[in-house]
């Protein structure tokens, strides 16, 4: 964001560059964030005495770190570790970003807005296979897929994980590596996902018999393993999908999306997983549409008063008593961490929005420590900083601004 009108300065989705220019009015920066050049910098500010241009920079973001090349940014200077945060999760996350020691090739995203309230979509990706016998229905009676009957998918497991949750599918008996040629995996891509996949994460493809299908984090984030037929024949082909909910407010979300595909593998398979992906989900997909359906729906509903009025059914999963349908899974029938499931529930529903609402119960002062800038005389952080007279603007140093990020 531009010191001087709060422009945003880098408006690239992809790609590196070793400046930054404002289209507003021009001033430059280095790519560590430090000012380099305004235009008319004598004219308009009498050059050096009326503004110096040394030790200014563009506010850091305040916590940046990075899993399996995702970028994850903190608006709150003190959160946990990374690492902490995703806990038991990477786990399952490694399937999706981790395919190989050549890491990820990424395409996109691809964005679009839809009229729903985020939490749905995340909700629905984080265990929500009992919509698919319903919601998707068509999809598999077309022959998209392997399995003839969507209620297939009661077959799978969703599993919750600290802060993250997902589906999966049951697979046929067979190996890991003859599971993996299932779902459409060729040998060489087999093989590099056996050699950085841990035993456990093998165990739970060759041994249980599970693969990782659509999948959550809090707050925002989702992802998608699926093998949809391309063209007529048996032949599948595997695809995985990033994406981001950003809430626009609470009636409408931008959706950024991303195809993600193992580096080394070959050209062909790349080109063929991307028709796969965008064949399914992106702002055109065969599932998107299905999905963003309800989603409207039921955000629209939402707003009535009759939605005040009725306290909706969420106990999917659990007896009158709240003991549960059906016990969770062993480690010896699944050999993931946290906590598995056979079949319908919402267990993970409940863990993501009980997240939620654990959030927004925190005291308002802790919030302020998302804000970044100045402090005022009470202590309390403002990222504005109004009626600043040449030079006293706050400014980082050179040691500091060698280690500044672009926010």
């Amino acid at each position: 964001m531009c010191l001087h009108r709060g422009m945003q300065v880098c408006r690239a989705e992809i790609g590196n560059a070793s400046n930054f220019r404002c289209p507003y009015h021009g001033w430059s920066y280095r790519n560590d964030g430090r000012l380099i050049g305004l235009p008319f910098h004598k004219e308009a500010y009498g050059g050096e005495d009326g503004f110096r241009k040394k030790g200014q920079t563009l506010l850091p973001a305040p916590n940046l770190a990075s899993y399996n090349g995702l970028i994850f940014v903190s608006m709150d200077p003190d959160a946990e570790p990374l690492e902490d945060f995703l806990g038991e999760f990477k786990f399952y996350l490694d399937f999706y970003t981790k395919q190989s020691s050549h890491g990820l090739e990424v395409r996109g995203p691809q964005r679009w807005r839809i009229k729903a309230n985020w939490k749905i979509g995340v909700e629905n990706f984080s265990g929500d296979m009992y919509h698919t016998p319903q919601t998707h229905a068509s999809v598999v009676e077309i022959g998209l897929f392997r399995e003839p009957k969507a209620e297939k998918r009661k077959d799978g497991v969703t599993y919750w994980a600290h802060r993250g949750g997902g589906t999966t599918y049951k697979l046929p008996a067979g190996t890991f590596e003859e599971r993996m040629r299932y779902i459409g995996y060729p040998d060489d891509m087999i093989k590099r996902m056996s050699e950085v996949w841990t035993p456990e994460q093998q165990q739970l493809v060759g041994d249980d018999g599970f693969i990782i299908s659509a999948a959550s984090c809090f707050p925002n984030l989702s992802l998608v393993h699926n093998w949809p037929r391309i063209q007529d024949g048996d032949d599948v082909v595997p695809f995985i999908s990033i994406r981001t909910w950003q809430p626009i407010n609470e009636h409408e979300t931008e959706v950024y999306s991303w195809f993600a595909v193992d580096s080394a593998a070959s050209d062909t398979y790349k080109k063929n997983s991307y028709k796969a992906y965008l064949m399914c989900f992106g702002s055109s997909g065969m599932f998107e549409q299905d999905d963003v359906e309800n989603w409207v729906s039921v955000t629209n509903t939402a707003a009535g008063s009759m939605a005040r009025r009725l306290l909706l059914n969420s106990r999917m999963g659990l007896l009158a008593d709240g003991r549960p349908v059906i016990e969770p899974l062993s480690p010896q029938r699944f050999h993931g961490p946290g906590v598995a499931h056979i079949g319908y529930n919402e267990y993970n529903q409940r863990s993501l929005l009980s997240l939620w609402a654990d959030h927004l119960e925190l005291p308002p002062a802790s919030t302020l420590r998302t804000a970044i800038g100045t402090r005022n005389p009470e202590g309390i952080t403002s990222p504005v900083q109004t009626n600043c007279p040449p030079n006293t603007r706050p400014s980082i140093n050179e040691e500091e601004a060698e280690g500044a990020t672009l926010s």
